[in-house]
């Protein structure tokens, strides 16, 4: 607790709070790509710490929230076959599908179950031979060095009963695809530090130089946050465009090899739909075609499920910084974290959930 503290104090957050009133001369919009740090800011008022020209917006960096309607619908039809034990982290089992969600189905019989760790689910498959067990391997970069091992892990215990659902996605196309966009109004980016702990910042270098835009690396504290924040208005504010790292005493740039070669021995790059955003070339891994055995799409042919998503929820528009939570109509209204219409509204990295949970109406 002394170690965080150290990143709370409130002496250094109102001394860059000051340094940021005082370099800033113009309008800025800056955009935190982790859900994570959404809900810190929120939390901690760190957006209205900020002069009125910073605009703070929300990016896509929350993987509850931009795993496709069509993963979960897929993962609600194997999980509510007999002989299944489908194991999942507990933020996606209130996640809506298109006509339920993993909580309903375990209601109505079917065995679905909240694990910590991939590892879990693989203990779990041991544990019970006679039943299927599948892990929703979701996340971005930071959680695939774990559900990689977990394969590995599986194969050399000749497990013939476990697989994974894979929906893992990746941050560099993702920011590529905002920062292209005829609608975009972001100058700057926040990285997410614990992405970046994983594969380094490499891949950011080429994406601000296209896009002559500030990319900074940071964390998920206060200081944190408020550092990455200074760095981008200075950079913004002397016309300059590079990537630069709050983040050092966690991440360098070429990030963690050893992670990078486990990812690369079981996954490879694919186009991956994100919810409400649509396809993005390259943005996600799957299993390489050698570990097709582990492949839970094809063990219980549930490839061809394409549903359509909701035209009420903007959760879309929310992840890729073009609209704010309380801009939606449905916000706590229609949609609410018991019965949500989108992802962003049940994860604990949501945008829409930390708007509800931190009573964010002031503003508007």
């Amino acid at each position: 607790m002394e170690f965080f503290q150290e990143f709370r104090n409130l002496r250094l957050v109102k001394t860059l709070v000051d340094e940021i009133n005082r370099i800033t001369t113009k309008p800025w919009v800056i955009m935190e790509i982790c859900g994570g740090q959404t809900h810190a800011i929120m939390q901690y008022g760190i957006d209205q710490l900020l002069p009125p020209r910073i605009e703070l917006v929300h990016g896509p960096g929350c993987p509850v929230c931009v795993t496709s309607l069509e993963l979960i619908d897929k993962s609600h039809a194997i999980a509510a076959q007999p002989g299944v034990i489908f194991a999942s982290f507990g933020d996606m089992l209130r996640v809506p599908g298109s006509k339920n969600d993993l909580f309903s189905l375990r209601a109505s019989g079917s065995d679905v179950r909240v694990v910590y760790s991939p590892l879990d689910a693989v203990k779990i498959a041991q544990e019970n031979p006679d039943k299927q067990v599948v892990f929703f391997a979701i996340g971005f970069e930071t959680t695939a060095p774990a559900n990689a091992m977990c394969v590995l892990l599986a194969k050399s215990l000749n497990l013939n009963n476990f697989s994974l659902l894979v929906s893992h996605v990746r941050v560099p196309p993702a920011i590529d695809v905002i920062l292209s966009s005829p609608y975009n109004q972001v100058q700057g980016i926040l990285a997410a530090g614990h992405v970046c702990t994983v594969m380094g910042y490499w891949e950011y270098l080429p994406l601000s130089q296209k896009y002559q835009s500030p990319i900074v690396v940071t964390g998920f504290e206060p200081l944190d946050i408020l550092q990455g924040i200074y760095m981008t208005v200075r950079q913004l504010e002397n016309n300059q465009s590079i990537v630069e790292n709050a983040y050092g005493r966690v991440v360098t740039q070429n990030g963690n090899r050893s992670a990078q070669a486990v990812i690369n021995q079981v996954f490879q790059t694919c186009d991956r739909k994100w919810r409400g955003i649509g396809l993005i070339e390259n943005s996600g891994w799957r299993l390489k075609p050698e570990f097709d055995y582990y492949d839970a799409e094809k063990r219980f042919s549930v490839e061809q499920i394409s549903p359509e998503e909701s035209t009420v929820c903007i959760a879309g528009l929310i992840l890729q910084g073009l609209k704010k939570p309380l801009q939606c109509p449905a916000f706590g209204i229609q949609c609410t974290p018991e019965h949500p219409l989108g992802a962003t509204m049940v994860s604990s990295e949501g945008a829409c959930s930390a708007y509800y949970r931190y009573q964010r109406i002031d503003n508007y």
